[in-house]
């Protein structure tokens, strides 16, 4: 039996934490798990695991073959990847960052198409409204909306991002009309801890460009838990279409001052330029662009 493949079977079986996940994750039977670690035991001569009825835990040998066996299978992978890109094909591991709401209501569910057209790519996706430093992160790429500062990073520009002022009705029967941005000074305004308009909300309408203040008793830095205070009739939101899309269509929650327009965020996914811009690496940016380049009004 293969001895790279016992290896490989043996840190698999250390991250799972038992023989039947292991079996279940690498499509084998746990006998078959067992047995390819009982044999690397036999050819190693020393013990990996201790096993009881209930549970397994590494010896102290098997805890220092585990570290250096996760680098060499580490090695080997990487190894493989950069065949690969000498062929031209993308693969290996792409470690992607993106803000939550764009993350989780606008990237994660295309990805999908990404991995399907191209199998031998596996990716790493961090969700986060902080601005991570792509280097020191170790991060392929990353996304941002709003204005960039001056960071020397590659940016290629996506569609920008459309926000939309909307309220639940439960919330609009009790409250004041709002007929214009200045309606909003009497209103409960649900605030977003990330935005650059925690204090002020900017519209263009007939009479040009309008900036509100607006003060906020609740502030949430997450989106989805944003939307479901909005949608509980606490206030008036103003988040990404792809977060109140759904409600929207369902009438949970009302578009507001359809008149007047937010202006849209800026959009990129930016990289280090000096970096060398491998197959995988070109396959992601060139599906973001294709991606987000055009969104619909």
């Amino acid at each position: 039996m293969d001895r790279l493949s016992q290896i490989a079977t043996f840190v698999r079986a250390v991250e799972l934490g038992s023989f039947s996940a292991t079996a279940d994750d690498l499509n084998m039977s746990p006998q078959l798990v067992g047995k390819q670690v009982k044999m690397l035991e036999q050819y190693l001569g020393v013990s990996l695991l201790r096993r009881t009825t209930r549970r397994q835990s590494l010896t102290d040998f098997g805890r220092t073959f585990y570290q250096r066996a996760k680098m060499i299978l580490a090695d080997i992978q990487a190894a493989e990847s950069l065949a690969a890109e000498a062929r031209g094909i993308p693969s290996g591991r792409l470690r992607i960052n993106a803000p939550v709401t764009f993350g989780m209501h606008a990237l994660s569910p295309r990805l999908l198409e990404y991995m399907v057209k191209y199998p031998q790519v596996s990716l790493d996706l961090t969700l986060s409204n902080e601005l991570v430093d792509v280097v020191d992160g170790g991060y392929d790429a990353v996304f941002r909306i709003g204005e960039l500062q001056d960071s020397g990073l590659k940016a290629l520009p996506l569609a920008p991002y459309r926000l939309v002022l909307c309220a639940a009705p439960s919330y609009l029967e009790r409250r004041p009309p709002i007929k214009t941005p200045w309606d909003l000074q009497q209103h409960e305004c649900l605030g977003f801890a990330y935005s650059d308009g925690r204090s002020n909300w900017n519209f263009e309408g007939p009479e040009g460009r309008i900036d509100v203040p607006i003060t906020s008793r609740l502030t949430i830095n997450q989106g989805d838990p944003l939307l479901a205070a909005a949608v509980a009739g606490l206030g008036v939101i103003l988040q990404p279409l792809e977060l109140v899309g759904d409600a929207l269509r369902n009438g949970t929650l009302v578009k507001l001052l359809s008149e007047y327009d937010v202006p849209a965020s800026p959009l990129h996914i930016l990289y280090t330029p000096d970096r060398q811009i491998t197959p995988k690496l070109r396959s992601f940016l060139d599906f973001s662009v294709m991606t987000f380049s055009h969104k619909s009004k």
